[in-house]
């Protein structure tokens, strides 16, 4: 699966001062003929609503134009910092994305199937890692790696992936010099015959942050399949 290289800095100038849209409730999509429900993950706020034109261009950044972003999420520390003109941290973030081209197509199985072939031929080979920052310190900036499989099913394939992002521009010396990374898990996930990319991320100090993208992940696909029976 392809990765989304979404880096926190993207967010780091993003000031504001709209009012929330309210409380995270599902709500539906209309692609083609049919109507897929979403919500953003426990902890997370739904910004597609908000009028913020800032947002509202950001979020079509962070996926080529071949896709349309149906959801991009924002913890609930992070939207109040928005609303109240502060910067935000966007240490970690969601999104989700359907292929602009199968967007009035029902999906088969089979050509789910395919798609996900594709996907993971995309990914390379898994790596087995017992330290993952002295792993990705020898590695390239911005080069995702597998780290694992979550999820293998006929209607859900979801992976997880880590990379070492690029140094903060704009700032200091100390700060630029100061490594990040960044892990994420990308699920692909057939619901009322259409597919969907949906994208969890988080900055990375220790392995508490993975058990937490695992969980954060796996619950909200399962709140997606639970939507949309």
């Amino acid at each position: 699966m392809a990765v989304m290289r979404i880096f926190p800095v993207l967010f780091a100038a993003l000031l504001a001062g709209v009012p929330l849209s309210g409380s995270a409730v599902p709500y539906t999509v209309r692609l083609g003929l049919e109507r897929v429900v979403l919500d953003a993950p426990l902890g997370f706020i739904d910004t597609t609503d908000l009028a913020s034109p800032r947002l509202q261009d950001l979020a079509a950044t962070l996926t080529s134009d071949a896709n349309r972003v149906l959801l991009f999420a924002l913890t609930d520390s992070d939207m109040r910092r928005f609303t109240l003109g502060d910067q935000i941290e966007a240490r970690r973030y969601a999104i989700a994305i359907t292929a602009k081209g199968l967007e009035r197509e029902r999906v088969s199985s089979e050509v789910f199937g395919a798609l996900v072939a594709d996907s993971r031929r995309d990914l390379g080979k898994q790596v087995e890692v017992k330290d993952l920052v002295s792993f990705l310190e020898s590695q390239p900036i911005g080069k995702p790696h597998l780290l694992a499989e979550l999820s293998s099913a006929p209607t859900v394939a979801s992976v997880l992936q880590a990379m070492r992002l690029p140094p903060l521009p704009g700032s200091t010396f100390w700060e630029s010099s100061k490594p990040q990374y960044q892990v994420s898990t990308t699920t692909l996930l057939l619901v009322r015959g259409k597919a969907l990319r949906v994208g969890v991320y988080s900055l990375y100090d220790g392995p508490a942050d993975l058990d937490w993208l695992k969980a954060t992940t796996l619950r909200w696909v399962a709140d997606l399949q639970r939507l949309n029976r």
